[in-house]
């Protein structure tokens, strides 16, 4: 089996796989991860070494572009309209989450650098599904706006504590407990150091774009970028994502065409399917009789921090009450972003990310399927779903 051969074969079966599944109902993330569970070392071997040791690679490039694309959401003019509410559920879910998280494995007995690396991947979201629900019910109304907008800005806070956390980890792995000033050195550098890059780049981006004809050109320039910012912050050892998400921070400020995202969207599915099924086929099954406290403590402690974090927030931003309520269980889902943050510590820190990435896969699958009937719930109960009933 070669590398061509194994990935037309997942190409081809990936739209099988999630046919079949889609009518259980099964998320597309869902049958990805199934698919290259099968495919993988442990079942069909039918993924190559070769290619199952380039998907912490493929990992940096997909993250480079849902954090590019993340960076749209950061439109000064409309960022700066965005109710209280919105920052005070968004900063609530995902600090609680990152907090309780740690806190609960630190408690079960797990070293403190792999408790604050799961806690930093547990604020993560799938933005995707909490979407194609609300999209589903037709729910239109305050409350869905408002959980529109939270999910949009909340891998943002994921990807700026996983930095933080990130930091801490490389300090205290590399012996260094001189504390607060060994911290803030390492995360400091990780957050100026790619925050400065992703400005420059996305500088001389908006610079160029004036050079940017058509949809093709605009295509070539975004994926350049997104791949040269990537290259260059690992060269750096600063982080691609928070880069990839201020590089298109600044191009949507600087710029007032959004090709460059909307191209980006039309090709990147494929990578997608790709890095989910290679996802799945990274799972190291044998681990699996091993992580099953973990694995419970994780999503237990995901799931009541998010909705926990969410009502605090939206108390403290004085929602109304049917908002804080509800709101957090359209948080549950998390898929792509959580997937590619293990497989970059998996990359970084071997020993301890087999265990990450593979609690990650197994905890995916639960909370793709059972995510969209909590977001489903929310918005019926939150009284904004009739409008499916009402134009059915």
């Amino acid at each position: 089996m070669n590398e061509f051969l194994a990935a037309g074969m997942i190409f081809l079966l990936a739209i099988v796989c999630s046919r079949l599944l889609g009518r259980a109902r099964f998320p597309a993330v869902t049958s990805y991860l199934v698919l290259g569970v099968l495919m993988g070392p442990y079942v069909l071997k039918l993924v190559p070494p070769s290619l199952l040791g380039a998907t912490d690679k493929l990992a940096s490039f997909v993250l480079g572009i849902v954090a590019f694309n993340l960076g749209q959401n950061f439109l000064w003019r409309r960022f700066r309209k965005i109710r209280k509410a919105v920052l005070g559920i968004s900063c609530g879910e995902a600090v609680g989450a990152a907090i309780a998280v740690a806190v609960c494995l630190l408690i079960i007995g797990r070293p403190l650098q792999q408790a604050l690396l799961f806690g930093a991947i547990a604020c993560a979201t799938a933005p995707m599904a909490t979407i194609m629900v609300l999209r589903e019910l037709r729910a239109r109304g305050h409350f869905a706006e408002t959980l529109m907008d939270v999910v949009a800005v909340d891998d943002a806070w994921g990807l700026i504590i996983f930095a933080l956390c990130l930091g801490i980890v490389k300090v205290l792995d590399a012996g260094a407990v001189r504390g607060v000033y060994m911290f803030f050195t390492v995360a400091g550098r990780e957050l100026l150091a790619a925050g400065l890059l992703g400005f420059v780049l996305g500088l001389i981006l908006s610079l160029v774009s004036r050079y940017s004809k058509t949809q093709t050109d605009s295509l070539i320039f975004s994926l350049g970028f997104v791949l040269f910012t990537t290259g260059v912050s690992i060269r750096l050892d600063v982080s691609p994502l928070l880069a990839n998400m201020v590089l298109g921070t600044t191009v949507v400020n600087l710029t007032k065409r959004h090709l460059f995202f909307d191209v980006l969207k039309k090709i990147d599915w494929p990578f997608y399917l790709l890095f989910f099924v290679l996802c799945g086929a990274s799972l190291e099954i044998p681990l699996l009789k091993d992580i099953k406290v973990l694995g419970i403590t994780y999503i237990v402690a995901r799931v009541v921090a998010k909705y926990g974090g969410a009502y605090l927030g939206g108390h403290l931003a004085g929602v109304e009450h049917r908002i804080k309520k509800y709101i957090g269980l359209g948080l549950i889902p998390q898929a792509g972003v959580a997937l590619g943050l293990a497989l970059m510590v998996k990359g970084q820190f071997p020993e301890t990310g087999a265990i990450i990435s593979t609690t990650i896969v197994a905890t995916t699958v639960v909370f793709e399927l059972a995510g969209p009937f909590c977001t489903r719930f929310a918005v019926t109960r939150a009284g904004e779903g009739q409008h499916a009933n009402r134009e059915a």
